[in-house]
Parts: C-alpha cells; structure tokens; sequence
C-alpha cells in the first residue's frame, strides 16, 4: 500500500541556514500531494544556559514564522505544520520518519570532501539515511542544475523500488529519466536486465523518457560521474539485505561525493511507492 496521503514530508529547522532546505522540501511535497511538517528540535540544556529561556524560545518561535512563510511562498495552499520538539536535532525526525513520506536534511557540506577521505558518521545526513523509516532527500548547498532523474539499478527488489520512486519524480517534473546499471566486465546479460526491470516498473507511466545505460565500472565512481549532469538521483539505500543501519557502497558515495540532491529510498515494504 501506498503512503497515506497525510503522511507528512518532514524537514527540521535549526537556524535560518535551512530556509533554503525549506524551499526545497516544500516543492517536494507541493509535487506529491503531501504536506510539510517543520520540526525544530529544543536544547533545554542550552536554553537554561542562555540568559532567557523565554527569550531562546521565542526565537525558536519566530525561525518557524519564517520558514512557514517560505514554504507558502512555493505554494500558498500547502498545508504547513510546525512544532518545537525537545531532544537532539536528528532524534525526532527519526522517530516521526516510522510513518512520514519523506525526510529533507541537507549534507552539512559532505559533498566537498574529496574521494578517500574520512567519512563521519555522525552527521543528521547520515544518521537520517541509516535510521529513518522512510525515504530521505539530502539536498546539496548549491541549487540543483536542470537535467535528467538519475536513477542507480542493480535488479534487487531495492533498487526497483527505487526506480519506481524515480519515474513518478520524473512525472512531477515533467522531465526524463536515465536509468544506469554498473556491471563488471563481461555482463552480456546486463543490458537486457535493466531493460526488462525499467519496462516492468514503469509500464504504467509510458509518458516519461527514459534512457537505459549499462556502464561498467565501480558502481560509486560511475553514478557520481554521472549525476553531475542530472537533477536528482535516486539510490536505494543498499541493494541486497537491505537493514536499519546499513547504507551500501553506492549510496556512501553519492552521499558524501555528489553534488547533486539525492533520494535515498529506504523504509518501504515492496508494494509501497510514491
């Protein structure tokens, strides 16, 4: 079954640094018919440190003000709800992930690092994408380009879920969809099983172009090079066993390495998209 329809996008707010995030999130529900939930999350600890706990409420207040307005500004009838929930910044989007359709976070600038360094694992990006219940859009600090949906296949049920999640962005954004299957060398058969995964999952949406690469190569190195030309990418979060705490190779890699926002489906039974 498909996602309730009032089932949530969800977005935290933490400083007028995220009102871009926001926007973005905001389109993304606009486009699926779902509505935004802002979540600013209380430090009680810090606001007992500060000289008003009145007064670094009432901030908190006024920051959700704003990123309302920001949100009605992309669409004047989205429905918009906000909250100030006390805890960590990531700990209640988590849990509020278990029966959300989606949750924006922004990469806290992971995309800049260059290729093998250190790789955090504590930042509410990766927290979100290894623990949350339902799909996760990390957006990137520069707007994204016009281009294609750029989706990773590998023929597990993950990936299609995926692919699936990645025709119906196509559809919203009345764009085209490159569909990119990474193989080693020697993968006569590789063509063929994204060709008949890309007909069967998007049999019901014969509107959307879509384009079918097999590539060879390493899967991280080859989706990162090829985002660079699209919108948006879509990944399952890992293609085989896919578990709570668990990201796959491919999906660190544009995580940490594409400069494009990205989709990381993850939290859906099989029968679920958007």
């Amino acid at each position: 079954m498909a996602a309730a329809n009032d089932a949530p996008v969800l977005v935290g707010v933490g400083s007028e640094r995220d009102l871009p995030l926001v926007e973005l999130a905001a389109r993304e529900a606009a486009a699926f018919e779902h509505p935004l939930q802002l979540i600013h999350t209380f430090d009680w600890g810090a606001a007992f440190a500060a000289e008003s706990v009145v007064g670094t409420h009432d901030e908190a207040a006024e920051l959700l003000d704003r990123a309302v307005k920001v949100a009605r500004a992309v669409e004047e009838t989205l429905p918009v709800g906000h909250e100030i929930a006390e805890g960590s910044r990531v700990q209640p989007l988590i849990r509020r992930s278990e029966t959300a359709f989606l949750v924006a976070v922004g990469d806290s600038g992971m995309s800049t690092r260059q290729l093998g360094c250190s790789l955090p694992a504590d930042t509410p990006a990766v927290q979100l994408v290894t623990q949350a219940g339902c799909p996760v859009l990390v957006t990137r600090r520069e707007p994204p380009i016009k281009g294609p949906v750029l989706v990773g296949v590998d023929g597990s049920v993950s990936s299609r879920q995926a692919l699936k999640w990645a025709f119906d962005c196509a559809v919203r954004r009345s764009g085209r969809l490159v569909a990119v299957r990474v193989v080693e060398h020697g993968h006569d058969d590789a063509p063929a099983i994204l060709a008949d995964a890309v007909a069967e999952v998007g049999g019901p949406e014969p509107g959307v172009p879509v384009e079918c690469h097999t590539i060879p190569g390493a899967p991280g190195d080859v989706l990162v090079e090829q985002s660079r030309s699209a919108q948006l990418v879509v990944i399952a979060a890992r293609g085989q066993q896919p578990g709570r705490g668990m990201i796959g190779s491919a999906c660190q890699a544009m995580l940490y390495h594409s400069p494009t926002p990205t989709v990381v489906v993850r939290g859906l039974a099989p029968a679920d998209s958007p």
